[in-house]
């Protein structure tokens, strides 16, 4: 039987796909981890299914479960936070699998960051302000960062930031931001998304994390920063030309 894995989006049973709903119905194995995913998502799951929260197991122990399940038949959904294509380590999980012979699959998920922009209404791209969105993490005790890939240098850029796994590092992230981006830039700080414990809170790169360590957050929030996430407080932005006239100029004739 098949592994799938599934991304769970960010907390909100009804923001999982279609598809989603009916791989969790139709497994008999859901693993999950509890730190992120509640009882909501899990009410999609069959009737008897065996449910393992993975919060404390280790990889080899997340196979183990899998394996066994192939073996006795059962297909096994996999549960992921967001979208599997973050930060999701499936990598790893898959090659385990692959090594183990058991087929799986991937379906995608509501990733955190568009949850987080849906609660703020807001376009992590606008026009002459920001025309792209990094998706990165900070370092600390996980896995190192590459050189290119330090915050310095995509807040040259100027781009949106989308900061996961870095709450705990808020005050420190937020200094290293203030030259690029100015100390008024926007940051919004997203915890818990679509739950009913979530939290929003906003600010700027000088003041955001007093409001962060205020909130006592540890995990599970997202930090958006960049001056799109302002920009339709004022009527001045330009307009994207998706919808707008667009003037054609008689070319010469060769």
């Amino acid at each position: 039987m098949t592994v799938h894995f599934i991304g769970a989006g960010p907390g909100a049973a009804d923001l999982l796909t279609l598809r989603a709903v009916r791989l969790i119905g139709e497994s008999q194995v859901c693993l999950y981890a509890g730190t992120y995913i509640g009882p909501e998502v899990l009410a999609h799951c069959a009737d008897g299914a065996t449910l393992v929260d993975t919060q404390h197991l280790d990889l080899d122990a997340i196979t183990e479960h899998c394996v066994r399940a192939h073996e006795a038949g059962h297909a096994v959904a996999r549960l992921c936070s967001g979208d599997p294509s973050i930060y999701s380590a499936i990598a790893e999980q898959t090659r385990r699998l692959d090594r183990a012979g058991v087929p799986w699959d991937i379906t995608p998920g509501v990733p955190a960051y568009a949850a987080a922009a849906a609660l703020l209404g807001r376009e992590l791209t606008v026009p002459e302000v920001a025309q792209s969105v990094v998706l990165t993490r900070a370092h600390r005790d996980s896995t190192q960062m590459p050189e290119t890939e330090s915050l310095a240098h995509f807040a040259r850029s100027r781009a949106t930031l989308v900061l996961h796994l870095a709450i705990r590092r808020t005050r420190e992230l937020m200094a290293t931001l203030v030259d690029d981006y100015g100390s008024d830039c926007p940051v919004v700080v997203v915890a818990n998304a679509e739950q009913p414990d979530q939290l929003v809170l906003r600010g700027t790169l000088t003041d955001i994390a007093d409001q962060v360590e205020a909130a006592g957050l540890r995990q599970a929030a997202v930090i958006l920063v960049g001056h799109a996430l302002a920009a339709r407080d004022t009527d001045d932005f330009v307009e994207s030309h998706l919808y707008g006239t667009r003037v054609t100029r008689n070319r010469p004739r060769d």
